[in-house]
């Protein structure tokens, strides 16, 4: 796919600080056209068509094939067309060699995520606006089609007219960081996440960094669970929270900041996985000093059921996804498991696998903690970890059992 952008008279730049200080003006740490064709690119984007009145493009075309965010781009093309104005079906005559059959229009300063970018469909009206990104076909900008008043689908996203705009966007883009899949509990997370994600944006802290004071943040916890008392166990708690949502800030930062990778999806999961193991054997430590020894065979069942159930996903994944896309996994089990709704099995465990989430476990082992009721989380753990590894087996050979080799052979000569 095409993206197509115009960059606007010198004029206009002019009046808002030039093209320095406004098309590569940082927003959330990524200059703002970089941030307009990357995102452009997460929605599928390979080509890129930099329109231009003149004066500036040799600054930008610099910044641009420097970037690394764009080092995937298949061709960035630099189009001088003094008079172009996108409301005339003569300037797309005069760049109709540069311009693909189907392309996503963007204007310069519109910021908005991939999801949106997604959601656009093709149509074949001349908009009435072209303020905001749409998805058109050649023949309709050099035809005489009818303008489309009200286009079906609207991008959504935040402008920047000025400096004074750019922290509206960045509080956009943090606010629309999460995933489709995300629930109620990842929602809440990331709300309060959201201040310390805008501040990082501006800082040389990476993703991984992040994950590393998570995992910091749940050796603690673990240590103060291990303690035995009511207090240094709400305190474990509070830092296992606070791990948590540093696990929310390290996916949100990632994407913001397009510095989202495999390796990262591979780190993150298997901090979050330590995690996990340190809090169990925490919480068996500590009930073993107040209760005595009968809570070390439930520790042993939580951490065991948590080791085969990490083993049994992490073989999943890699049976189902790509290796350079991990983080496609999630959303390919939820579509597997809705359709194959008819499945009794499939179906109760669409319903209830997002209490397994570690954004919604915090919750729940805080509130345990502070109730007093950490021996009953101890023993729903061990139950829902080992029950977790035998479904994710059965799930497996349910999904993504391949054929026997042999069987294609005994069909056609069967036939």
């Amino acid at each position: 796919m095409q993206i197509v952008i115009a960059i606007p008279h010198a004029e206009e730049l002019q009046s808002n600080g030039g093209a320095e200080r406004l098309l590569l003006h940082p927003v959330c740490g990524v200059p703002l056209f970089v941030r307009i064709i990357a995102t452009a690119m997460r929605a599928g984007a390979d080509q890129a068509l930099v329109i231009h009145r003149g004066g500036i493009a040799a600054e930008l075309e610099k910044t641009l094939r420097a970037s690394r965010i764009l080092g995937a781009l298949r061709e960035l093309r630099f189009v001088e067309a003094p008079g172009f104005d996108p409301a005339s079906a003569t300037s797309w005559s005069d760049i109709a060699e540069y311009v693909a059959d189907e392309f996503l229009w963007q204007p310069w300063n519109w910021v908005t995520s991939k999801q949106h970018l997604i959601g656009l469909r093709l149509t074949d009206e001349r908009p009435e606006s072209w303020a905001r990104p749409i998805c058109l076909m050649k023949v309709t900008v050099l035809g005489t089609f009818k303008q489309d008043p009200q286009p079906s689908a609207v991008a959504q996203g935040s402008v920047v007219t000025s400096e004074s705009s750019v922290k509206a966007a960045e509080r956009w883009l943090v606010a629309h960081s999460g995933k489709p899949l995300d629930g109620i509990y990842s929602k809440f997370n990331r709300w309060l996440c959201r201040p310390l994600v805008r501040a990082l944006t501006h800082t040389g802290v990476t993703p991984n960094m992040v994950t590393l004071v998570g995992l910091l943040l749940a050796i603690v916890g673990a240590y103060n669970f291990s303690q035995g008392t009511y207090v240094t166990s709400v305190v474990g708690a509070l830092l296992f929270f606070a791990s948590g949502l540093l696990d929310e800030v390290d996916g949100m930062l990632a994407r913001t900041r397009f510095s989202d990778s495999a390796f990262g999806t591979w780190f993150e999961g298997t901090v979050d996985n330590f995690t996990y193991l340190l809090l169990f054997a925490g919480i068996t430590i500590g009930l073993y000093r107040q209760r005595g020894p009968q809570e070390v065979l439930i520790g042993e069942l939580a951490l065991v059921g948590s080791i085969l159930a990490v083993a049994v996903i992490s073989w999943q994944r890699k049976r189902s996804t790509r290796p350079d896309r991990p983080n496609e996994y999630l959303g390919k089990m939820y579509r597997l498991l809705e359709n194959d709704r008819g499945n009794w099995l499939s179906r109760t465990v669409r319903q209830v696998e997002f209490l397994l989430k570690k954004g919604v476990f915090i919750h729940y082992v805080l509130l345990f903690t502070v109730l007093g009721l950490l021996p009953i989380l101890l023993r729903l753990a061990a139950f829902a970890s080992n029950l977790t590894w035998i479904l994710a087996l059965y799930f497996s050979f349910r999904f993504f059992r391949r054929p026997r080799p042999d069987a294609g052979v005994a069909k056609l000569r069967a036939a």
